[in-house]
């Protein structure tokens, strides 16, 4: 019996769901599932009853819950202590992230973690999709941010925020009509398109949505490769061109109507941004703390989305 095993447990009790347990956790379900068998296989007890909807505790289940439930928390309150008392001690967490994780999630979750762990310091490099699974997988660094999900042996992908790819134009009269008329994405064939540079998440997922749209992208009229995300948005406030983009990138312009925003299909379509780790290499207790401070905050996201159904 060890404590990933327990906390896997009370997660799972907590969520009565292995899905979203492994979701919380940052793990892959099947993990998950292996933790709570060989909990069950020690103990000797079946610890769950399931069903098509969910999960629940047995009788044996509720008896280790109040029990592991102390223990889960009191390694929580030991490692808080002692790791705010060593102030001389440096430890750091070292991240490679795409730039929508980077520039538009990373800094919420840095201002919590500080807040925890005011000791540990952080050294982050901001690169496209593709070199930050490079750097996962030569293992330098701990862990990786992503748009996009690129097949290597040795990374392991856990999704963490749910995104949605839009396209953007100018606020004008042009494309308020085309808003309220074009019932495809057929019309951006005609505009002049601002893209990203090749390895970006967020191009590459444009890519695919068009592509399913019907619309050959090798047809775009390409204007200009533009790697930050700031200056594209201003491009095409500028009207210099059209852009596929993060929502979550672009957000405070559709509020303030600077610019307007166009589903990518007839559905809307979204993507998941992911961390990325090398299954190869254990992760730091640095490392960890991190993404249990990171859980914490969409797993709060989470059920507050939930709240308001």
């Amino acid at each position: 019996m060890n404590l990933k095993q327990l906390e896997a447990f009370v997660k799972v009790a907590d969520n009565k769901s292995f899905s979203k347990t492994a979701k919380a956790l940052f793990l892959t379900q099947p993990t998950i599932s292996a933790h709570i068998s060989s909990l069950e296989k020690e103990l000797g007890v079946r610890l769950f009853s399931r069903n098509t909807k969910e999960v629940n505790l047995t009788e044996d289940g509720k008896r280790l819950y109040q029990y592991a439930y102390e223990i889960v928390e009191l390694q929580s309150r030991i490692e808080v202590l002692f790791l705010n008392d060593k102030k001389d001690e440096k430890k750091k967490v070292t991240i490679a992230a795409s730039s929508i994780p980077a520039q538009y999630i990373l800094p919420e979750i840095l201002g919590k973690f500080s807040e925890r762990y005011p000791n540990i310091q952080f050294k982050i490099t901001e690169t496209d999709s593709a070199k930050v699974v490079e750097s996962v997988s030569r293992h330098m660094v701990d862990i990786g941010f992503t748009g996009t999900i690129l097949e290597k042996k040795d990374c392991t992908y856990v999704p963490f925020y749910a995104d949605e790819l839009v396209a953007i134009t100018p606020n004008t009269e042009k494309y308020r009509m085309i808003k309220a008329q074009e019932k495809d994405l057929k019309w951006i064939l005609r505009e002049p398109v601002i893209v990203r540079e090749e390895g970006s998440g967020t191009r590459k997922e444009a890519e695919r949505l068009l592509k399913k749209a019907g619309i050959d992208v090798e047809k775009l009229n390409v204007v200009a490769n533009i790697e930050n995300t700031e200056a594209i948005k201003k491009s095409v406030k500028n009207g210099i061109g059209i852009t596929m983009i993060s929502k979550l990138a672009a957000q405070e312009e559709i509020n303030s109507g600077t610019i307007l925003a166009f589903p990518m299909g007839q559905k809307r379509e979204g993507r998941h941004l992911n961390l990325v780790f090398n299954k190869n290499y254990a992760l730091s207790s640095s490392a960890e703390r991190f993404v249990k401070v990171m859980n914490d905050i969409f797993h709060m996201l989470d059920n507050q989305a939930a709240s308001k159904k």
